[in-house]
């Protein structure tokens, strides 16, 4: 199996269950507490690209950010909306699981187990 990474917030129940999951299953993640360590704009959107969703389809909505930058606007640009994802990381819906080519926001937390 290639190297699994999970953005992990381990304040949230489903991002603990999916690094149990993992763990469980004998894998050691990478673990990016990416509150803490902000994934890149470019790496937000390749993992965008491997999620098949667009930035908006990955926001924590009921979030102040999102509601302060207006980002239901559907003048903002793809790059505007990755931008704010990139300095909001709390607009990141998680847990998010990537292995290899594939990846997964793991909600219900099981979901995980479907790119392993």
């Amino acid at each position: 199996m290639s190297k699994v990474e999970i953005w992990h917030n381990p304040r949230c129940s489903k991002s603990r269950a999916a690094l149990a999951l993992l763990e469980e299953r004998g894998l050691e993640p990478k673990v990016v507490l990416y509150l803490e360590e902000t994934p890149p704009a470019e790496r937000i959107e390749a993992v965008l690209d491997l999620l098949g969703v667009e930035p908006r389809e990955l926001m924590r909505k009921a979030e102040e950010p999102f509601k302060k930058l207006k980002l239901d606007d559907p003048k903002k640009s793809r790059r505007e909306l990755i931008d704010a994802l990139a300095a909001h990381p709390i607009l990141i819906e998680r847990p998010i699981v990537i292995a290899g080519r594939r990846a997964v926001v793991g909600r219900p937390p099981e979901r995980v187990l479907e790119i392993l």
